[in-house]
């Protein structure tokens, strides 16, 4: 009877671990499922670059004439698709980490999000110059670079690509960019992409900033969606590090906000 019961509970233990497990996987593969298969994110990124191409033609032809006109957008996920690197982290059981990023940014095989070629190129038409303000290691310029020529992206060279050095802030590269050229629109997936005014704030002061500026929001500022990875991830957990995944399933749990 004894060895029973123990035999009983450990297929229960390898039930309960396995539906864990199973859960854990769905959540990982839910928000790339949805990059990759939904209509939905296509049509979420065609309605912004349309709304941003509405906006370029809404400026004077003599502002345009000037020729120090700018646009600064980020890259991953805002004009790179890289949801292949994510589905294969969860078909391998693999996490991301430094090592696996490199392994795919050197193969130079991302696609382009929907919508983007047509209007980056479009903007070059009308003699904008495109900035890439990406935190993407310097080290992997001349990969990306191959990688931006392969979708025939404009401005595809290194003096129109920041990357990062030694900070995580862009806003140091966004002013550098600004001393020289007029910028009339910024792109990204991250409200991090767009003002410093974000970096490291909390969900309810997120909210906060974001109201602040709610004019610039499809008009200044264009933003790409991505519920695979972002800022709004490390809001969740207060920026705290080294947070088991029981501790960050908790927390979010506990956000979750239900009737």
């Amino acid at each position: 009877m004894k060895r029973t019961s123990i035999i009983v509970a450990c297929f229960f233990i390898l039930l309960n671990t396995s539906a864990q497990q199973s859960a854990e996987v769905l959540v990982k593969e839910y928000p790339v499922l949805w990059q990759q298969t939904a209509a939905e994110y296509r049509a979420l990124c065609y309605q912004a670059f349309n709304i941003a191409t509405l906006r370029l033609q809404e400026i004077p032809r003599k502002q345009l004439r000037n020729g120090n006109i700018a646009i600064i957008t980020d890259l991953d996920e805002t004009i790179l698709d890289n949801s292949y690197s994510e589905a294969k982290l969860i078909q391998t059981g693999k996490e991301h980490n430094y090592n696996t990023w490199k392994d795919w940014t050197k193969q130079s095989l991302a696609t382009a999000v929907p919508g983007a070629v047509a209007f980056l190129q479009y903007a070059k038409q009308k003699g904008i110059s495109i900035f890439y303000v990406s935190n993407r290691d310097t080290a992997d310029l001349q990969v990306t670079l191959t990688n931006l020529k392969k979708l025939q992206l404009p401005d595809a060279d290194s003096a129109h690509c920041l990357f990062l050095s030694n900070t995580s802030s862009k806003e140091t590269r966004r002013q550098t960019i600004m001393v020289s050229y007029n910028v009339v629109m910024l792109l990204g997936d991250n409200l991090n992409d767009f003002t410093s005014l974000f970096e490291k704030k909390n969900i309810n002061d997120r909210f906060l900033e974001t109201d602040k500026v709610q004019t610039e929001w499809g008009k200044k500022f264009i933003v790409l969606p991505n519920s695979t990875y972002g800022e709004w991830e490390n809001a969740l957990y207060n920026y705290q590090r080294n947070l088991s995944a029981a501790q960050k399933e908790a927390i979010r749990l506990a956000l979750l906000k239900a009737y």
